[in-house]
């Protein structure tokens, strides 16, 4: 079976990319590197550089390679940046989108499996888990754009067009257990690969965002997964679709939350490093609390997180950034 993955030159676009060939799919990838790395992508998948929204390169892929469903992973997905940009994240993210998800109808690929975030969520105040039924009021343009994404899948599906699984991903971290590939992102604003930047003497140090929040020690909390194990949810998506099963959404995330001074407390103690921490006013757009409900892809899926420890991940993080140069 083919594949194409949009933005599978970036961090968990290649790693998913990576995932499907061992498990014996083709695959496509069309990605612009804007932010991706073509050095990332497995040399076995089939390469195209490019947006997606160049309907001239669509119609040459769908003609070129029967795909049998598309992972749409492309995308502006900065916080702080749609804020200040809203008319880049709204062409990008939306318009894309829909150019994409009509060359796919026009070519009979009818599973779809889509990168959206947690922040369709918006602000979680009372510390209670989210899961796929909790209300949906994002508090930034990129949230919003990833919503109404969501949205407009829903409404190709109600008129049996296509069929989807949504992917709500919350923080993803951490590198290969084996040191293969991690987060090359360049002016990474995640606090985990800033920290490990921090600890590998790339950094001077790791500035917080915050201290007020209605949180226990003031900072931000979020719900980190590993970037293996949202890979491997990708594949579970997709063979769930393949087999014939009914359009849905899932969080992906552990339910366990660290705030931001955990998080950094436990990248000094895996990388033995005392980096500086300095302090500033909050970022527009940052949510106080965000953790997941993520027993429903369990359930519906099977799927089964193998690299859960929060000291995991940084240290995996951790080591791929002291490796690079």
């Amino acid at each position: 079976m083919k594949v194409l993955v949009t933005g599978g030159a970036g961090y968990i676009g290649s790693h998913t990319v990576s995932g499907l060939l061992k498990s014996g799919y083709e695959v496509v990838v069309l990605d612009n590197l804007s932010s991706g790395f073509r050095e990332a992508v497995d040399p076995k998948a089939y390469f195209y550089q490019g947006n997606v929204n160049d309907k001239t390169l669509l119609k040459e892929i769908f003609k070129s390679h029967k795909m049998d469903a598309v992972i749409h992973f492309a995308a502006k997905l900065i916080v702080e940046e749609s804020v200040a940009k809203p008319q880049e994240y709204y062409f990008n993210n939306l318009v894309s989108s829909l150019l994409l998800f009509k060359e796919c109808v026009a070519n009979g690929v009818n599973n779809i499996i889509f990168s959206s975030t947690a922040a369709v969520y918006g602000e979680s105040l009372d510390g209670n888990l989210l899961n796929e039924s909790s209300a949906c009021k994002p508090i930034n343009p990129y949230g919003k754009t990833k919503l109404f994404v969501e949205r407009m899948l829903q409404d190709l599906e109600q008129a049996g067009l296509l069929r989807y699984v949504i992917l709500r991903y919350f923080n993803v971290a951490g590198a290969e257990v084996n040191g293969g590939n991690g987060q090359r992102t360049k002016g990474a604003t995640h606090l985990i690969k800033i920290a490990s930047e921090a600890a590998a003497g790339k950094r001077k140090e790791v500035m917080v965002f915050g201290t007020n929040y209605p949180t226990p020690d003031g900072t931000c909390v979020r719900d980190y997964i590993h970037v293996q194990d949202l890979a491997s949810a990708h594949l579970k998506a997709l063979k769930y679709l393949i087999d014939g099963g009914k359009s849905d959404t899932f969080n992906c995330g552990y339910s366990k939350g660290y705030s931001v001074l955990e998080v950094l407390d436990h990248m000094k103690k895996v990388s033995h490093s005392d980096f500086e921490v300095k302090y500033s006013a909050r970022r527009k757009g940052d949510a106080p609390s965000v953790v997941s409900d993520a027993q429903k892809i369990k359930s519906v899926l099977g799927w089964k997180p193998e690299y859960d420890k929060i000291d995991l991940i940084c240290e995996t993080a951790y080591e791929w950034e002291k490796s690079r140069p």
